[in-house]
């Protein structure tokens, strides 16, 4: 792709994957600019949200981003904070983040997934004004839905290695997993 073709799919926004009743709720902070040009989650080749994904045993393999329809089937989905295209995160506003969490707020409580992950603990403390969040379970809820902080996937993050990416997925996993057997 081009950097022409990065430029242009700027500000533009891509389609949630979603469905009713769903386990996880995954959130990104906000698409990347290669996610807008392809209208894939994460599409990115240094995210490690598709590795960690399948690595935590959310999924039975590594899907491609275009694969991402498939992600319904687990009972996944996926959704953003903020829905308009950038090239990086640092480019959006507090203001942003916070009307961001009210439209996400509204989204979870229509689709009701048992769990919403916000993969990035920073865009959680701001959009939903938690400044002492920390990675892992959360003690807010948006009606029944549970909320998890995971590390942003993006390859910018270099405070987490892909297997504690995948170990703090894996947690969550777990956490989702106990709740199907109550």
């Amino acid at each position: 792709m081009t950097p022409a073709e990065l430029e242009a799919a700027r500000d533009r926004l891509v389609p949630d994957v979603v469905a009713g009743d769903l386990r996880v709720l995954f959130c990104g902070i906000n698409p990347g600019l290669m996610t807008a040009a392809t209208g894939h989650h994460f599409a990115r080749p240094g995210n490690r949200f598709w590795p960690a994904l399948h690595a935590s045993g959310f999924t039975p393999r590594r899907l491609h981003p275009s694969e991402q329809a498939e992600l319904v089937r687990y009972g996944l989905g996926i959704t953003n904070v903020v829905a308009r295209a950038s090239a990086r995160a640092d480019e959006l506003s507090d203001e942003e983040y916070r009307e961001g969490g009210r439209i996400l707020e509204e989204k979870v409580q229509r689709l009701r997934p048992r769990w919403l992950a916000v993969a990035g603990v920073t865009a959680y403390r701001v959009a939903f004004g938690d400044k002492r969040a920390k990675i892992g379970p959360q003690p807010r809820t948006i009606g029944e839905t549970r909320i998890w902080a995971l590390p942003n996937p993006s390859g910018l993050n270099a405070h987490w290695t892909l297997p504690a990416m995948a170990e703090e997925f894996g947690r969550l996993r777990a956490a989702a997993a106990a709740e199907d057997r109550s």
